[in-house]
């Protein structure tokens, strides 16, 4: 994963078409896909009138990169976490923006709409071919990292400990050839790999977040 960043984008390149699993805005869905890009909103254009898809691909088509998958965050995407971790010989590499102004507490909703908006996005690269369970299964333990890392911040609401925001987004890139993994739990080395880089990435993220929030409060 080659990773460029010039606001307002963010690019992770992977090297050759991959099979990319995720609910991005832009080409969700099981795609083909070379590059996962990130584009930073302001906060203030996300209102109830904008339309947030056509503008995203109307965006991504001015980059001439129509073929990519792309996230919509307003974090400052200058923020960006990237890990690399091999276990066994499976190389998984993950790169996280981490915005934290809509948590939630799964299982609820504010009454209120957030004031701000903060998506944490993550894109995990495996360096190997998966079956379509272990896409699934891979998709589980990259939002179960996640979770573990917004936990251990131990924001309040009042529906409970935040666990995340509401507009969290995934995308699993998995190489197209070679030798096909059939799991991904956390007793295999890839569920080891996956869940090992996204927590680090997170978990750095949502520190970076918190003093960036801390600073704009004063």
């Amino acid at each position: 994963m080659k990773v460029s960043c010039a606001q307002p984008w963010l690019a992770a390149d992977l090297g050759a078409p991959h099979q990319v699993l995720s609910w991005c805005p832009y080409r969700p869905g099981l795609v083909l896909a070379e590059r996962i890009l990130w584009r930073e909103v302001r906060n203030a254009d996300l209102t109830e009138e904008f339309d947030a898809e056509t503008w995203l691909a109307e965006e991504v088509a001015g980059q001439g990169a129509a073929p990519a998958v792309c996230f919509l965050t307003s974090r400052d995407i200058r923020h960006h976490h990237y890990r690399k971790v091999t276990v066994e010989g499976v190389t998984v590499e993950a790169l996280a923006t981490v915005g934290l102004g809509n948590i939630e507490a799964v299982g609820s909703r504010r009454a209120a709409p957030p004031a701000s908006y903060g998506t944490i996005n993550i894109a995990v690269q495996v360096h190997a071919a998966l079956s379509q369970s272990a896409q699934l299964e891979a998709l589980s333990i990259i939002t179960e990292a996640r979770t573990a890392a917004i936990l251990a911040e131990g924001h309040q609401l009042p529906g409970g400990i935040a666990s995340g925001t509401g507009t969290d987004c995934i995308a699993l890139a998995s190489a197209q050839t070679g030798p096909e993994l059939a799991f991904a739990g956390l007793h295999t080395a890839l569920g080891e790999a996956i869940g090992r880089a996204v927590l680090e990435a997170v978990s750095e993220g949502a520190r970076t977040e918190q003093i960036s929030l801390a600073q704009a409060a004063r």
